[in-house]
């Protein structure tokens, strides 16, 4: 087994837990009377990450679209590396999320915004940890083109997704109550 293999199997095993805690984190948050906000972009965002990963398979395993034969998919380690650091973001915004964690918008009246953690630095660590793996893992492969064009795809896709998440929190009018 190739090793651009062995990573698009430990990112594609990564993406589909994800799809597991996000299903039984939903549940619980809708058993707890969360509402979902931004439903209409959800299945944009889905075929966006489902398009990115099939373009990497297919790249990996050494498909038509791409110029090498298989297995020849070159493999940048400071890419791979960069890839393993928002990976380990991702796992502590989880962490710190905890039951709250999905891959939806879904606000809990009531619940208090999550200060610590990386939210401590940031309000959307997460979506930075996704916008940096989108450019990081194509870029491992050698794929420059690739990462830019998917990178614009999802700054596009995040640009609705994080107002609709920040409206959905309040954020918007809280910043608004800080300043004025």
């Amino acid at each position: 087994m190739t090793v651009p293999i062995i990573v698009m199997l430990l990112v594609t095993a990564q993406r589909l837990s994800e799809l597991v805690i996000d299903r039984r984190n939903r549940a619980v948050l809708l058993a707890q009377g969360a509402q979902e906000h931004g439903r209409g972009h959800y299945p944009w965002m889905v075929l966006l990450h489902v398009g990115w990963l099939a373009g990497l398979w297919d790249a990996a395993l050494g498909g038509p679209l791409w110029t090498h034969g298989p297995g020849i998919v070159p493999v940048e380690p400071a890419w791979l590396a960069v890839l393993l650091t928002m990976q380990t973001l991702r796992l502590w915004v989880q962490a710190t999320l905890r039951q709250r964690w999905t891959t939806r918008v879904l606000v809990l009246d009531g619940a208090p915004l999550v200060r610590t953690g990386p939210y401590r630095f940031t309000n959307h660590p997460n979506y930075l940890a996704v916008a940096v793996e989108i450019a990081a893992l194509p870029l491992a492969f050698g794929m420059a083109g690739y990462a830019l064009l998917f990178s614009l795809l999802n700054a596009t896709m995040l640009a609705v997704r994080i107002r609709a998440e920040d409206r959905a929190l309040g954020r918007r009018q809280e910043a608004a109550l800080r300043a004025g």
